[in-house]
C-alpha cells in the first residue's frame, strides 16, 4: 500500500538532507563490469577510495542500479559483492537508494548485442563508453532485455523479490527506485504492463523503504503528466525526478511537482551543457529542501563527461548550440581533483548548512519533547 503523505513526510524529515550521486566507480565501462567478479576486487578498492571522497564532499546518498545478468549468471557471488557494495558504504557514512529496472537501453540495429558478463568493451569519447548507445537516436523502440519476454521477465522479478525480501528492513537501503525512466527509449506506453507489474512486485515484499519510481517525461503547468509518469508519480510514496533543466526549467518542474503534497528528490540532475550546474541548482534543493543525486561522480571509462550523442547529433543537423568545452557530468578528474573547485567548494557550504540546521531542528524538538513530558 502506499504511505500516506503524513508518513512520508515523518520519514523524510527524520533524517538529514539527501545529496550524492549515482555511483560507479571510475574503473568500470558499465553496470556489469560494477557488479561481475572478473576484476571486481580491484575495482572495489577504487569504489572504497572514491567513497571517502563521496563522504568528503559532503554527500550522503548513492544511486546504485543493479544488473540482472550478472545476477543470473554469477548469483551467489554478486548477491556477496552487493552486500560487500552497501556495507562499504554503510563504513563511510552513505545511504543507498536502489533502482531495481531501467527503460534507458539503446536501439536493437545489427550492432546491438545482449550484455554479458566477462570482459567489456568501451569505446573513448563516447557518453556512456559506446558508439551505439541508448544516448543516440531510436528509430523505433528499443526493447527491454528482459521484461519483455515472458520466460526472461519470471526470472528477474525473482531477483527483485529476492533482493528486497532480504533487504527490506535494512536501514542502510533507504528507497526502493523500482524503475528508472519508464518508457525511455522510445518506448512509451509498451512500458506500462513492466512498470505496473515492477511496483506490485515490490509491494508484496512489505518493505519498511519507501518504494518509488522516476518518471521520464516531467508535467510542468503548461504539460501534464503522460500516462507513464501519471501512474508512476501516483504510485510512488516520495516523488523521485530526473531534471536537466537549467534554474528557470527546474523551477517550472518543482512547482508541479509540489502539487502532489510529497518529498521531492531529484535522482539525476548536472548536465552543465544544458544549463543544469552546481552554482545555480544546489542552493535551489537546499533552500526548497529537495533531496538530489547528480550523474557522476569520478571521470572514468563510463565517459559521462562527455555530452549525449543525440548531442552531437543536434548540433550538426539541427545547428543546436551547445558549449562544448564544457564537461556534461561529473565532478571530480581522474586525479581526485575537482573538475571545477569552486563547485565542490559550494557544495560542501551547502551541505554543511544543512546539517547544521538538521541537528539544530533535531535539538529543538528534543528539548520541547523533553520539557513537556516534565
Amino acid at each position: 500500500m502506499r504511505w500516506s503523505k503524513e508518513k512520508i513526510w515523518n520519514w523524510y524529515n527524520a533524517r538529514p538532507w539527501i545529496r550524492g550521486c549515482n555511483y560507479m566507480s571510475a574503473d568500470c565501462a558499465n553496470r556489469v563490469d560494477q557488479w561481475q567478479e572478473l576484476g571486481f576486487e580491484e575495482r572495489f578498492k577504487t569504489t572504497e577510495e572514491e567513497l571517502k571522497l563521496v563522504q568528503d564532499t559532503g554527500f550522503n546518498t548513492v544511486r546504485l542500479i543493479l544488473e540482472y545478468v550478472v545476477w543470473k549468471e554469477e548469483h551467489d557471488g554478486f548477491m556477496e559483492r552487493f552486500e560487500r557494495y552497501i556495507s562499504l558504504c554503510a563504513k563511510y557514512g552513505i545511504s543507498c537508494i536502489i533502482v531495481l529496472a531501467n527503460d534507458c537501453m539503446p536501439p536493437k540495429t545489427e550492432l546491438w548485442k545482449m550484455p554479458a558478463v566477462g570482459e567489456q568493451h568501451y569505446d573513448w569519447g563516447y557518453h556512456g563508453g559506446r558508439k551505439h548507445s541508448q544516448h543516440g537516436s531510436h528509430k523505433g523502440p528499443a526493447p527491454h532485455f528482459y521484461l519483455d519476454d515472458p520466460v526472461s521477465r519470471e526470472d528477474y522479478l525473482r531477483m527483485v523479490t529476492e533482493i528486497v525480501t532480504k533487504y527490506k528492513d535494512d536501514e542502510r537501503i533507504i528507497i526502493w527506485d523500482v524503475y528508472n525512466e519508464p518508457g525511455n527509449s522510445r518506448r512509451g506506453i509498451l512500458t506500462l504492463p513492466n512498470l505496473e507489474l515492477m511496483f506490485k512486485t515490490v509491494r508484496a515484499c512489505d518493505p519498511s523503504q519507501p518504494v518509488a519510481c522516476d518518471p521520464l517525461h516531467l508535467p510542468t503547468d503548461d504539460s501534464p503528466p503522460d500516462t507513464i509518469a501519471r501512474f508512476a508519480l501516483e504510485n510512488s510514496d516520495i516523488i523521485l525526478y530526473h531534471c536537466y533543466r537549467d534554474l528557470k526549467g527546474q523551477v517550472r518542474v518543482i512547482k508541479h511537482l509540489k502539487r502532489y503534497g510529497r518529498p521531492l528528490i531529484c535522482t539525476e540532475w548536472l548536465g552543465r551543457m544544458r544549463g543544469s550546474d552546481v552554482f545555480s541548482l544546489f542552493p535551489l534543493f537546499y533552500l526548497e529542501n529537495i533531496g538530489n543525486i547528480c550523474w557522476g561522480f569520478v571521470a572514468g571509462k563510463y565517459q559521462t563527461y562527455e555530452p549525449w550523442e543525440s548531442m552531437w547529433e543536434d548540433y550538426y543537423n539541427k545547428g543546436k548550440e551547445y558549449d562544448f568545452t564544457q564537461w556534461f557530468h561529473d565532478l571530480y578528474r581522474p586525479s581526485h581533483r575537482p573538475y571545477d573547485p569552486k563547485e565542490v567548494e559550494l557544495i560542501q557550504r551547502f551541505c554543511k548548512y544543512a546539517d547544521d540546521d538538521f541537528a539544530r531542528d533535531h535539538s529543538e524538538m528534543a528539548l520541547t519533547e523533553s520539557t513537556e513530558q516534565d
